[in-house]
């Protein structure tokens, strides 16, 4: 079974992201902020992190280079960054920073698809 990390501080975000993801068949993990998911992923393999961008204490940015330098979640993990923040220089920056894609808030099951595909995943 596909196994996907959402990381989100918004519970209905979150929850929004979980069930999204359940229903496509994944199996689905979820933590409220960044050192939770760098605990979680210290220790589990994931295909997926859905990781919102703008979290207190550590941002999904910080997150990303944790996981990235220290080759946390799997061989192979796709970090999809979460997020409000549109303008193309800020997706560049994203991309830049070690996130495989960028799904824009507000969620919806299309734009998950949409970005799902893309990675190769869907």
């Amino acid at each position: 079974m596909k196994k996907a990390l959402v990381v989100d501080d918004n519970d209905v975000n979150r929850i929004l992201a979980t069930r999204l993801l359940s229903k496509a068949g994944w199996s689905v993990a979820d933590v409220d902020g960044g050192e939770a998911a760098l605990a979680y992923l210290a220790g589990n393999s994931v295909s997926l992190i859905l990781l919102d961008v703008s979290m207190p204490i550590m941002s999904g940015q910080e997150v990303c280079r944790h996981i990235r330098e220290g080759k946390l979640g799997g061989e192979n993990v796709k970090i999809m960054a979460y997020t409000a923040h549109a303008m193309p220089e800020e997706i560049q920056e994203f991309l830049d920073g070690g996130f495989d894609t960028v799904l824009l808030k507000p969620m919806s099951r299309d734009r998950l698809n949409a970005a799902m595909a893309e990675l190769g995943l869907s």
